[in-house]
């Protein structure tokens, strides 16, 4: 049996898995379902407004060049310590935007190419790093957490460490 063919029969066989266990459980699977969706919809709802505004900053601030300013004087910087400069973009989106920096992981090897240094450093600090923003903002308003500032450093500090360690592993391993 081939991977497609396994893949179909699991994705036939899934809905069936969780209608009958939800039989069993005694779980209204309609109410249960629309709820979800609803819950969904809230979440997108409070997502969109943050990509509607921080993918067109990002790329503002591509246009007016001030990015390119920061790129070029950060290279030195990121050289030494092996980071390819031209993903200074994601690094500073990641913290902010999953999608945003999955659409400019994309763009990153759309240009180099997924099998270049730069492409696959993407792909690894897109895998080893979080929208650190996001998970404070939501988790911890979640928990009623109100002051998240020790949390934010150590946060942006791991975001950082996960920068470095993609650049040095792609770096090591490629």
């Amino acid at each position: 049996m081939g991977v497609s063919a396994l893949t179909a029969l699991l994705t036939a066989l899934l809905p069936g898995v969780v209608g009958l266990w939800a039989a069993f459980r005694r779980v209204d699977v309609f109410s249960a379902l629309t709820e979800g969706a609803a819950k969904g919809l809230q979440l997108m709802a409070g997502i969109l407004p943050s990509l509607a505004c921080l993918l067109p900053a990002v790329y503002m601030l591509r246009a007016s060049g001030a990015l390119d300013a920061l790129t070029e004087g950060l290279t030195p910087v990121l050289e030494g310590l092996g980071i390819p400069p031209s993903t200074v973009p994601l690094m500073l989106l990641r913290p902010f935007s999953g999608s945003g920096a999955l659409a400019l992981g994309g763009e990153l090897m759309a240009r180099w190419g997924p099998d270049s240094p730069v492409g696959r450093t993407a792909a690894v600090m897109l895998g080893s790093t979080e929208t650190t923003f996001y998970v404070l903002t939501v988790y911890f308003g979640a928990a009623g957490v109100r002051r998240p500032r020790h949390a934010l450093l150590s946060a942006l500090c791991a975001d950082a460490a996960g920068f470095l360690a993609a650049a040095w592993c792609v770096r090591l391993l490629f």
